[in-house]
């Protein structure tokens, strides 16, 4: 990885008026609910606000998000190491960061009703009861505030983070000193957040409980506008590459009110989610904002010296910020589709197969016995390089479907000539079309389609 940024032409701003299918939002609900994907927290006990678990196959897909974009801001990369840090933390490092301060919302109340709404997000009268009389807005913190230990008393408060990058600034020396680095280089973090959003809403897009993927670009302060305009570039060929229509992407700039109080400059990749364009990732200039009021602060050094030209700064901080679940639901939404194969209707997820939950389904043609060790030995075979399901209920056709409908790129099908010429057939999910393999060349040949042979 070059130090000296270069920065490709910014992407075609997408058009305003796109629109998503008026349904589509229901049916990637469903299927999340249905196939495992995702289910209401505490369901048994009639669901809790703004709470998800994740099944066996949303924990798959989250995981692999996770992973694409660690590979991609940190494997890939000699520039950028890891951290994972505390989620409490003490009222000083939220004091000193502004959070405490700064980080509100608009609330406003249905003088009707009494409900309680996020006034910058409400475009008309009240959702709640169409009253059109709210009180003025006032600022409402969205910290999270706890105790640590057993006496809950004002020295006792600790914080549940609302982001996991003040864990990255305020072990910033600790990084520098034990990696070696210096600017411009970057500290990548993935993990739980938590905000007390005043309005949760629109699924798993906006919840209490979340998880982000940031990174901390430390550069030279003369630099920090060009490698904002990399880091903008380099994130939304991200969502590029694996598998978001362009069209259904573009970058916003943000305006001047909208900066938050660390930030002088902000850009957002949004996706066209059925309710409209909306935030997929944030990438801010942070100037040395946070570096400098912790040095402050605590008193010790937070700065850079660099012995080569003998100068002494804090670093500018470039941060690109998303999030984790609403990232998954929007490559859900973008994979999904209906179409129709041999005169049948059938649900497909056109996922890449980075994301997939699965990447290869094992299908042996029937459940007699003969094809029970050959199909275990060719699952065995390629559980060291990919995720499979071993799938035996109902017929080949209907197995097909269901693994088209959770977004299994490639199916494995293992019929009773295989005992005897040691051969499979590969069927793919997005053109339907089906080849014979030998079992011998099977791991060649999957990585000949994902293009990592």
């Amino acid at each position: 990885m070059t130090a000296e940024p270069e920065v490709p032409g910014t992407p075609a701003t997408a058009p305003d008026d796109l629109t998503a299918p008026d349904d589509l939002m229901e049916k990637v609900v469903s299927l999340c609910k249905r196939r495992g994907f995702i289910f209401q927290s505490a369901d048994i006990y009639g669901g809790f606000r703004s709470t998800y678990d994740y099944g066996p196959l949303g924990v798959n897909m989250l995981r692999n998000v996770k992973n694409a974009w660690w590979r991609s801001m940190v494997q890939l990369r000699d520039d950028v190491v890891g951290l994972d840090a505390a989620i409490l933390s003490p009222p000083r490092v939220w004091e000193v960061s502004g959070h405490l301060q700064n980080f509100t919302d608009p609330l406003v109340d249905c003088r009707k009703c009494h409900s309680r709404w996020r006034a910058d997000k409400l475009t008309g009268p009240c959702p709640n009861c169409g009253a059109d009389d709210f009180t003025e807005a006032r600022p409402f913190n969205l910290m999270f505030k706890t105790h640590a230990g057993p006496v809950e008393d004002e020295g006792a408060v600790a914080y549940l983070r609302p982001e996991t990058a003040q864990g990255m600034f305020v072990n910033f020396a600790n990084v520098l000193q034990t990696t070696r680095k210096r600017p411009p280089f970057g500290i990548a973090q993935v993990g739980k957040s938590f905000r007390n959003e005043i309005t949760p809403q629109n699924f798993v897009f906006r919840t209490r409980e979340f998880e982000q993927m940031e990174m901390e670009y430390f550069v030279p302060p003369d630099e920090g506008p060009k490698w904002h305009e990399y880091w903008i570039n380099e994130r939304y060929r991200w969502y590029v590459d694996l598998g978001m229509p362009p069209e259904k992407l573009r970058l916003r700039p943000h305006d001047a009110d909208e900066l938050s109080h660390y930030s002088s400059a902000t850009s957002d990749v949004e996706f066209l989610f059925p309710w409209g364009w909306d935030e997929l990732e944030g990438i801010a200039n942070r100037t040395d904002y946070d570096l400098r009021h912790h040095a402050e602060a605590s008193g010790e050094h937070l700065d850079y010296f660099d012995q080569a030209t003998g100068e002494r700064y804090f670093p500018h901080v470039i941060e690109p910020a998303g999030g984790v679940t609403r990232t998954m639901m929007a490559f859900l939404l973008a994979a999904y589709d209906e179409d129709e194969v041999g005169g049948e209707a059938r649900t497909v997820l056109h996922l890449h197969h980075r994301l997939a939950p699965y990447q290869v389904a094992v299908l042996p043609l029937s459940k007699k016995a003969e094809l029970e060790s050959i199909s275990r030995e060719v699952l065995g075979l390629l559980q060291p390089h990919v995720m499979c399901d071993y799938d035996v209920t109902q017929s080949i056709g209907r197995r097909y479907r269901r693994h088209d409908e959770i977004g299994t790129p490639w199916c494995v099908t293992v019929d009773f000539d295989s005992l005897t010429d040691r051969a499979v057939t590969v069927r793919d999910r997005d053109t339907t079309t089906q080849v014979r393999v030998p079992i011998d060349g099977l791991v060649a040949e999957l990585r000949s389609r994902t293009g990592e042979d």
